[in-house]
């Protein structure tokens, strides 16, 4: 008896199977979406992120997030996406904020140089406090990636309960996306000596703007 048939035999015998057994069939899969209201959701998501030393606003107008965003930039420099919603609010329009840009290398080098990075959100979810980006010409990764502090606005209507909810109004989201990115908090690893590390893979602050 070789090696490999060794394993897969134990592994059988605590199946309980024997061999050339077809396996069980794989369950029909469910998604469960639970009825929460949006205040809750949006205590969820707040208590989730800043479990994980993100910070959280609720802006309860346009110009008190743009003076939340204003506040974070302060004399730095800033790239903003090109999300509808950063233009709406007026985020794009404060002086130290480069938007607008289409051209690759030209994004790079802003983001680059940049101190803070800021975008749109395309989703939230409550459970774990993540944010969801579709990347697209509006939202380029790089943006959320590069400069070391983040900061994201997401309308309070697109925080949903959890990953469940997200699947079911985007069951594929390849056919609107190269790459859907969720953000989970801060950039953290623990790989060398199990230190915990923050800003090591990406923005090593995370700012959230609930508007």
């Amino acid at each position: 008896m070789t090696a490999r048939e060794a394993i897969l035999g134990r592994i059988r015998q605590h199946l309980k199977r024997s061999p050339g057994a077809q396996a069980a069939p794989v369950p029909d899969v469910r998604l469960r979406v639970p009825e929460i209201a949006s205040g809750d959701r949006i205590e969820a998501f707040t208590k989730a992120l800043e479990a994980l030393t993100g910070k959280v606003y609720r802006a309860g107008s346009s110009g008190e997030a743009v003076s939340y965003a204003a506040d974070l930039i302060g004399e730095r420099q800033a790239v903003a996406s090109n999300s509808p919603l950063l233009h709406k609010l007026g985020i794009t329009a404060l002086p130290r904020v480069r938007s607008g840009l289409v051209d690759s290398e030209a994004l790079k080098q802003t983001c680059a140089e940049a101190a803070v990075g800021v975008t749109g959100v395309d989703y939230a979810l409550a459970d774990t406090g993540s944010l969801v980006f579709f990347a697209s010409p509006e939202e380029p990764r790089l943006i959320s990636l590069l400069p070391p502090v983040h900061l994201a606005v997401v309308e309070s209507a697109r925080i949903l309960t959890g990953l469940d909810e997200l699947l079911e109004r985007t069951p594929l989201p390849a056919d609107i996306t190269s790459s859907m990115v969720l953000i989970t908090g801060p950039s953290r690893t623990a790989d060398i000596e199990q230190i915990l590390v923050r800003g090591v893979h990406g923005p090593g602050e995370l700012h959230v703007v609930i508007v």
